[in-house]
């Protein structure tokens, strides 16, 4: 009876040990699941903190007209570069490539974009600002790249840029890069 008693007792066990291993998984899961739907949120928070990834602010038109007044004796040289993420058939660039500007005074700029296929497409640009440092000081008005951009089979279109430097942007910084990635939005609508 006590052989019968410890089979029994082991298999409980083992039952037991399953059942841990089974929960820690699911735990393990749930963890899992739960760490890559904070990572975008976290992310941002990060740039933010950091000024990584060239994150540019946004600001209102009234924002701007508030403003401190313009450093007019300090002068930023912007450079504008495109690329094309994904071999899609475009042509992508800026309409200027370089600009000297006052922190403090608005300006406007354009990029060209022109979709090569023979069908309708929705594409979307995202912005990086190098040095990093200068991100967070690199405002924007109005930009493409706040929404998708619908193009026709064959279309092409300018799309306007109007930015803002900070009068407080740190002074060894007197070259800022505003750099765009195009691609075709993975959402076609």
């Amino acid at each position: 009876m006590s052989e019968g008693t410890g089979e029994q007792v082991a298999e409980v066990r083992e039952q037991r040990s399953h059942g841990l291993v089974a929960g820690k998984m699911l735990l393990l899961a749930c963890a899992m699941f739960g760490f890559g739907y904070l990572m975008v949120p976290l992310y941002d928070i990060i740039c933010d903190i950091t000024g990584l990834n060239g994150k540019t602010g946004r600001v209102s038109v009234s924002e701007v007209a508030e403003a401190p007044t313009v450093a007019e004796e300090r002068e930023i040289i912007v450079e504008f570069t495109a690329s094309i993420n994904q071999s899609g058939s475009w042509i992508f660039r800026p309409d200027v490539q370089t600009m000297t500007v006052k922190p403090g005074t608005l300006y406007h700029a354009s990029y060209y974009a022109e979709n090569l296929s023979n069908t309708p497409v929705v594409a979307q640009a995202t912005p990086s600002v190098t040095p990093f440092a200068a991100a967070k000081y690199f405002n924007k008005t109005e930009c493409f790249c706040f929404t998708r951009q619908a193009f026709e089979a064959k279309g092409s279109m300018h799309m306007p840029l109007t930015f803002i430097i900070d009068p407080d942007i740190p002074v060894n910084v007197d070259r800022v890069t505003l750099s765009y990635t195009f691609f075709r939005s993975p959402e076609q609508s």
